[in-house]
Order: structure tokens, then C-alpha cells, then sequence
């Protein structure tokens, strides 16, 4: 049994300003990263416990290395660095798919550092008319080789977000609540770390039983942005009034989702 993780960092227990997620030169950023270790780590015995034989985690947060590879559980495999896609390793061999440290998409009103993709850039996409999120981007790819998400670790927002697309069999674990953007409510790491575990280790016996994620295809897609980044302190009112752009296109597959060009 098989199981590919991706990673985040927005939605890691432990981690509730965008200061802890950006400048990788800052001590935020740094501490943020062992953050991101226990979290993975807690879901790769989990998994082991639950029978997995073979566990890959891809290090998927938007800067070259956000894992610390000497942390890094032995009874698992890494994907990092630059460059390497959207799916690398990822096929229908594996049994099933988790993402460890998500949010919920931009402009949910309780999601701990919601965004989708840009988080300075307010990108919004909709396919089929379905405004998406990155757990549900993310859904999609691994639906593409027929695989099933079976746990979502998150904010409360963001594991709403998850039932919403995936239904109620998918295991969520929600180690935050967000009062606003970056303030919330914390479950303290090492609590989280064994709520994780247990998620995961429930998750892998739940295979048959979630679906992989499937649109109608062909698919239309929109993608909306600003026209210009705003700062953080901008209210909801300027971002609204603000210049965007907008992209279209017509996709055959549910893979190259994030390509408008």
C-alpha cells in the first residue's frame, strides 16, 4: 500500500502569521520549518501504523526546500527542490493521496492564511463554475490518476473546505480555528502531532471507500488575480475595487489545471 503526501506550510499546527511562511532568511520562516517536520512526521507513522508499505512525501509549500531533510522520518521518501511539477512521482500505484498542512481557499472568512496559490496576488480560479481552492486543485491531480484523498490536515475552514469537495468519508484533522486571517485558535503541536497520527493511521483503512475526485472534462477554467500585488493591510473594501485580470481556457485534463497561458 502506497500513499503520496503533499505538503503545506499555511496550515501546519503551530503556524498562524504569513511572516512564518514567506522570508525564508527570517527566524519565523526557520522555526516554521521544524513546525512542518512534526506535522509530516506524525502523518508518516500514522500511515505505517495503518499498513502503508511505501510512503512519498512531496515537499509542496512554494519555496525550494521547506522540509528539513536530517528531520526527515526515516520510513519515508522526499520530493523537494526546484522545478520538479505539479505530480512528480505520482501515478496509479498508489493507494491513496494526503495533504498535511492546508488552508482554505481565498476570501473564506475564517481560514487561517487562506488564499489560493498567491497569497499577495488574491488569485481566484473557478473550473466548470466551481470556484476551487488548493485542496481541491490538489484533489483533481491526484483524481487525474484515479488516486483518493483520504486525509486532510488543516484549519477548521480549510477541513470544511475538504468535506465539501471530497464528502464525509475523507479524514480531517483540524489544528487550528481561525478568528481572522492570522489569528486563530491553536491546538499546541505536540497535541496535534498525535491527532495526525491517529488521522492518518484511520485514513489508510478508509481507501475503498473515498473516491477519487473527477470533473466533467472538457473542463473550463477562469483565473482572476490583481493586476497588481496590495499589501496584507489592505481592507477586503480597496482589494475589491482594485484592477484584476482575468485568464480563460478550456482544459482536456484534470493535470495541467494551473497553466492559463
Amino acid at each position: 500500500m502506497k500513499v503520496y503526501i503533499v505538503t503545506d506550510l499555511e496550515g501546519i499546527s503551530g503556524v498562524t502569521t504569513f511572516d512564518q511562511t514567506r522570508n525564508s532568511d527570517g527566524p519565523l520562516y526557520q522555526s516554521a520549518r521544524h513546525l512542518l517536520m512534526g506535522d509530516i512526521n506524525a502523518a508518516v507513522q500514522g500511515c505505517l501504523d495503518g499498513g502503508a508499505t511505501y510512503v512519498c512525501v512531496m515537499d509542496g509549500h512554494g519555496r525550494p526546500l521547506n522540509v528539513i531533510p536530517e528531520e526527515m522520518h526515516p520510513g519515508a521518501d522526499v520530493i523537494c527542490g526546484r522545478g520538479f511539477g505539479t505530480a512528480a512521482g505520482l501515478d496509479a500505484t498508489f493507494a491513496c493521496g494526503m495533504l498535511v498542512g492546508y488552508h482554505a481557499m481565498a476570501h473564506t472568512p475564517d481560514g487561517v492564511l487562506c488564499h489560493t496559490q498567491n497569497s499577495r496576488a488574491d488569485c481566484r480560479y473557478w473550473y466548470n463554475d466551481r470556484e476551487f481552492g488548493e485542496i481541491g486543485q490538489q484533489a483533481m491531480i491526484f483524481g487525474h490518476f484515479d488516486v483518493p484523498i483520504v486525509l486532510v490536515t488543516a484549519d477548521d475552514a480549510g477541513c470544511r473546505e475538504a468535506k465539501e469537495f471530497l464528502g464525509e468519508n475523507v479524514v480531517t484533522v483540524s489544528v487550528k480555528k481561525g478568528f481572522n486571517r492570522e489569528s486563530c485558535l491553536m491546538v499546541p503541536p505536540q497535541r496535534a502531532h498525535a491527532m495526525i497520527r491517529d488521522g492518518a493511521k484511520e485514513a489508510v483503512s478508509r481507501i475503498r471507500v473515498c473516491k477519487p475526485f473527477k470533473m466533467q472534462l472538457p473542463m473550463r477554467g477562469r483565473y482572476e488575480a490583481l493586476a497588481e500585488p496590495l499589501p496584507d493591510t489592505a481592507s477586503p473594501a480597496l482589494a475589491a475595487a482594485a484592477p484584476r485580470k482575468t485568464l480563460e481556457k478550456v482544459f482536456p485534463d484534470q493535470l495541467h489545471i494551473y497553466s492559463f497561458a
